[in-house]
């Protein structure tokens, strides 16, 4: 005989299917709608990833590639576009003869063989520029003649010493120069090379009747490369030149934007300094002041502590309202400056070995440390490391 099971009755066991289920899907249904609010709340909860104003964030070659060449010579320059570099950026100097070179500060001695030069000896100075007292050799007391006589050197050997190889190579440029290698480079490569002259100690150069403004402006509207083709970043840590140079050409010049340089937040631009206006560069981050910046300049170059300070062993600080109160006002954000070396590095990032030590991925971290918090560009002395920070940053 074979044992069987007694048969299950087919409408009572539907049933039983029935009611489970009647009891099952709302409590089901209403823990599926309860997470899908909560998940709605935790990501409206979560703050939104601060985004850059500009469509493409900008690696600026600071000076070129001035870790990698003597700063401000076409050698510089032309590495910082080999390497990627979006922008080049001319410090601007006058000469005797009125003609704007590059060179970070007026005073060559550091940057130059002009020390050697006997029969410049005599043209050895001291003087005082933006109240402090200085002694050297000054473009100023130079014409462009005699400038392209001097030899550009490394300002810095003694961080970077591989630098000293290209001594004594190159001319000290003139803007014309700069420009003209930007148009050439621009056309070789296929994309256009931008150009961020800075005018240096304008209210000096005011003082001894080599005003740079005006200047700066003829040179731009002669070449069509910088009169409507590159876009022109022009800078300064003063702000009545660039006032007047937005009250000169209005909007006229739609590639031309005006950048509003801000040092460490305890300085104050000299030409406050000179009106006794109290304002520290510190005072200008808030969002009111950045409205008023707004109304002759079109971004910001700050110091990039003024963003993201570091404690005292080097750690991140969380991120100022610099950026967000900039973006606020619709002013790009380009802080200054990422270097690659180990001396410039705070301690989290410096590999092993000295000061001298070229040390990308220590810069690469500081820097997308900086586009997290949506930067719309940044100026960097290695423009291929700034170039790898960019096209490796995940947001």
């Amino acid at each position: 005989m074979h044992n069987h099971a007694s048969p299950r009755h087919p409408l009572r066991a539907s049933l039983r299917r029935f009611l489970h289920l009647s009891a099952v899907l709302p409590f089901a249904t209403g823990c599926a709608i309860g997470l899908m609010g909560c998940g709605e709340d935790k990501k409206e909860e979560e703050p939104e990833t601060p985004r850059p104003l500009a469509e493409k964030v900008l690696v600026l070659g600071h000076r070129g590639a001035s870790a990698l060449r003597p700063e401000h010579t076409l050698a510089a320059y032309t590495k910082a576009i080999e390497d990627g570099a979006d922008v080049i950026e001319p410090d601007l100097v006058a000469t005797k003869d009125g003609h704007l070179v590059a060179r970070h500060e007026n005073e060559i001695s550091g940057t130059t063989n002009v020390a050697e030069v006997a029969r410049f000896a005599d043209r050895r100075k001291t003087k005082t520029i933006d109240n402090v007292s200085i002694t050297g050799w000054f473009t100023e007391d130079f014409t462009l003649a005699e400038l392209k006589e001097l030899r550009a050197r490394e300002r810095i050997p003694q961080t970077r010493p591989g630098n000293q190889q290209f001594n004594d190579q190159y001319e000290i440029p003139t803007l014309v120069e700069v420009i003209a290698l930007a148009r050439q480079k621009s056309a070789e490569t296929g994309r256009t090379i931008h150009i961020y002259p800075e005018t240096k100690h304008p209210t000096y150069f005011q003082g001894i009747g080599l005003p740079l403004e005006d200047r700066l402006i003829t040179v731009l509207k002669q070449d069509p490369f910088t009169a409507s083709q590159a876009t022109v970043f022009i800078q300064s840590f003063e702000v009545a030149n660039l006032k007047a140079i937005r009250a000169q050409i209005g909007n006229t010049q739609p590639n031309w934007k005006l950048v509003q340089l801000m040092d460490s937040v305890e300085k104050r631009p000299y030409d406050f300094v000179v009106a006794n206006d109290p304002r520290t560069y510190g005072d200008m981050a808030s969002k009111e002041e950045m409205q008023k910046i707004a109304a002759y300049a079109n971004g910001v170059g700050p110091y990039k502590l003024n963003i993201i300070s570091v404690d005292s062993a080097g750690n991140f600080q969380k991120p100022t309202e610099l950026v967000a109160n900039a973006h606020a006002a619709n002013l790009l954000v380009h802080p200054f400056t990422f270097r690659p070396e180990n001396a410039f590095l705070h301690a989290p990032l410096k590999a092993q070995g000295p000061d001298t030590t070229h040390n990308a991925a220590g810069s690469i971290k500081e820097i997308q440390e900086y586009l997290k918090v949506g930067i719309d560009g940044f100026f960097t002395d290695d423009p291929a490391v700034g170039r790898q920070a960019v096209d490796t940053f995940q947001r």
